[in-house]
C-alpha cells in the first residue's frame, strides 16, 4: 500500500488536499493549552512568513521535538509538502510503525501571509501532516495557521492575537548577559563616540573570528 501510495501514482494527476469539513470529520485530537503551545514552538524557532513548523507530541501531549523548514509558498497539492514533513520528521524522531496504534502526535504550524481563515494552500498542508503522520506511525494532530492576524487552529475555531506572522522581529536580541565580561567592553566603549557603536562593537566579539 505505501509502495503504491509513493510511487504508483503521478502527483501531477490528483489534487491532495484537506477541506476543514473533511478535517473535522477526521478525528483530529485537540491541542490541550494551544496559546501556551504556540508560544514555546514560536519562541523555539521564530518562524517568518514561509516558515513551516512540524512538532512532535508524546502520550502526555508534551512537546518532545520539532523542526521547521521552508518550501515554495503557492503550492495546493500536498504531495511535495508531504515529502518535506516527512524528511524533517525523519530527522528528529524515529518512526513508531512497528506499535498496534500511535502514541505521538504530529502537529503543523505554517506561517504565512493572508487571512487567517482556511486557504487552499492549508488544504495542502493538512493533506500533507496527515499522510506524512501515517507514514511515520504517529498520530495527526492539529494544523495552525500563524497569519498577520495571529494564529488559528484550522478546524476547532481556537486562536489567538499573539503570537502572528511578523512576532519573529521581536525575538530575543543580545542582552547584557550575553556580552563579553566587562573588562573586555571597557576599549571599546572609551573608543567610541556613539554608545550604539560600542553595542555592535562588542556583539561582534562574540562572533567567531573569520578564517583566512
Amino acid at each position: 500500500m505505501i509502495n503504491r501510495r509513493d510511487h504508483g501514482q503521478d502527483p501531477s494527476t490528483a489534487r491532495r488536499s484537506i477541506d476543514p469539513k473533511a478535517w473535522s470529520e477526521a478525528d483530529v485530537p485537540l491541542l490541550r493549552a494551544p496559546r501556551d503551545f504556540v508560544r514555546e514552538l514560536h519562541q523555539r524557532h521564530l518562524p517568518q512568513p514561509g516558515t513551516t513548523v512540524v512538532a512532535v507530541l508524546d502520550a502526555r501531549h508534551q512537546l518532545i521535538a520539532s523542526a521547521s523548514f521552508s518550501t515554495r509558498q503557492h503550492l495546493t497539492d500536498g504531495w511535495q509538502h508531504r515529502n518535506a514533513i516527512l524528511a524533517n520528521l525523519r530527522q528528529v524522531v524515529p518512526h513508531d510503525l512497528r506499535l498496534a496504534a500511535p502514541v505521538r502526535t504530529a502537529v503543523l504550524l505554517r506561517c504565512r501571509e493572508g487571512s487567517p481563515e482556511w486557504t487552499a494552500q492549508d488544504g495542502a498542508w493538512m493533506w500533507a501532516l496527515q499522510d506524512a503522520a501515517a507514514l511515520h506511525g504517529l498520530r495527526c494532530g492539529s494544523y495552525i495557521a500563524l497569519t498577520p492576524a495571529g494564529w488559528h487552529v484550522i478546524g476547532d475555531g481556537r486562536r489567538g492575537r499573539n503570537p502572528h506572522s511578523g512576532s519573529w522581529s521581536d525575538g530575543p536580541l543580545h542582552t547584557v548577559t550575553e556580552l563579553p565580561p566587562r573588562h573586555a567592553r571597557e576599549p571599546v566603549r572609551r573608543t567610541a563616540r556613539n554608545p550604539h557603536v560600542a553595542a555592535v562593537t562588542a556583539l561582534d566579539a562574540l562572533r567567531p573570528a573569520a578564517s583566512h
